[in-house]
């Protein structure tokens, strides 16, 4: 068997292989960030693809912090049913439903992108005043963040708590905290985005609080048998930003709360980083953070070819490959790649298993 094909156990929770579904925007939920057929149907694909984690995209934990107002939400009581049907749903291939739990700070009330327009919407046009840990835009065609008060950083902490229980409710068995990609859990860890002259700010020790504290808080409500992970950027391609050092020992501290694995990506934070985009471009920093923190580390970033995936496993460079942009191209990429390893153990579903065998005639 394929180490791509092994179980990967998380406290009581075993994935069925280590292929994961990264979380994909899809920019397409129903009034106030209700889950709708598409998403049934695009999760759904994924998991009778053969991935053994399925990872919801970005899911707010509130209203204004959607990156657009067609985002996935969860934070309210309405939300749970329509999340739960897909989750049903995707367990019944055999796969493991995740969902990240995200607040998107200061680059929340954004386009659909496929729209043609770039930055916030305007307030007139349904957009909102964005939230952040001081007033600074992401870019100029982002609106200025009202920056966050005391009352305010305790809002966020209380939401993601909730959010996580809603969530467990909504069938959920891995939840992910999202501290990546420029949104707002990674804008207070970044001197880029985070001027503060309070405890949450200046300092590493500061700039890493609120994230350790959300963490904290939601791993006291998700359920001790099951895994919780984080997403963090390892850096923000920036000198004088975030950085892979920062990184490392922010997992220390996170493997300390009881995070199971560290989801490793990178960038975000500013719109002028220069980024060396190449095949497996990211796997250096899960493999540097899985040795020096001593935690699971998740590698995504241009994985495209089973034989590479398989290798970023074998030489200990992380313990999950979690795939974007491949699986959109190919939900079945997990079987078509058991099929190129040569891995016999992987089945294929009931109703595909003859077209999988192109030598049994359809009748």
């Amino acid at each position: 068997m394929s180490l791509l094909f092994q179980p990967l156990n998380l406290r009581q929770l075993t994935l069925p292989n280590r292929i994961a579904v990264s979380p994909m925007c899809q920019y397409s939920a129903g009034e106030d960030g209700l889950a709708t057929d598409w998403h049934l149907v695009h999760l759904g694909s994924r998991a009778v693809g053969g991935a053994g984690l399925v990872i919801f995209e970005a899911t707010a934990v509130l209203p204004e912090g959607r990156i657009s107002a067609h985002d996935l939400g969860i934070w309210s009581e309405a939300h749970v049913e329509p999340l739960r049907r897909i989750t049903a749903f995707i367990e019944s291939q055999g796969a493991v439903a995740g969902i990240q739990l995200a607040h998107a700070g200061r680059k929340a009330g954004t386009w659909q992108p496929w729209r043609g327009k770039r930055g916030s919407v305007p307030l007139n046009e349904g957009g909102w005043v964005p939230v952040g840990p001081s007033p600074l835009a992401f870019d100029p065609e982002h609106a200025v963040p009202a920056e966050l008060d005391a009352e305010g950083i305790a809002g966020i902490v209380r939401a993601f708590v909730e959010a996580a229980e809603r969530a467990r409710i909504a069938g959920f068995k891995v939840a992910e905290v999202h501290a990546a990609h420029g949104y707002l859990l990674h804008q207070f860890l970044s001197p880029l985005s985070n001027r503060r002259g309070d405890d949450y700010g200046g300092s590493f020790e500061n700039r890493i609080r609120l994230l350790l504290q959300v963490t904290e808080a939601v791993r006291q409500v998700w359920p001790a048998d099951l895994p919780l992970l984080v997403r963090l950027s390892a850096t923000d391609w920036v000198e004088d930003g975030w950085n892979p050092d920062e990184t490392v020992e922010l997992a220390c501290r996170l493997k300390a709360l009881g995070v199971d694995l560290i989801d490793v990506s990178s960038g975000g934070t500013s719109a002028n980083a220069e980024i060396p985009i190449g095949p497996g471009y990211q796997t250096q920093f899960a493999e540097r953070i899985r040795r020096e923190a001593g935690i699971a580390t998740g590698a995504v970033g241009l994985i495209t070819e089973a034989v590479q995936a398989e290798h970023v496993l074998r030489t200990g460079q992380a313990d999950l490959i979690l795939l974007a942009r491949e699986l959109l191209r190919d939900p079945y990429w997990p079987l078509h790649a058991a099929g190129y390893l040569g891995d016999a153990s992987v089945p294929w579903p009931a109703q595909y298993v003859r077209a999988a065998h192109r030598d049994t005639p359809i009748r």
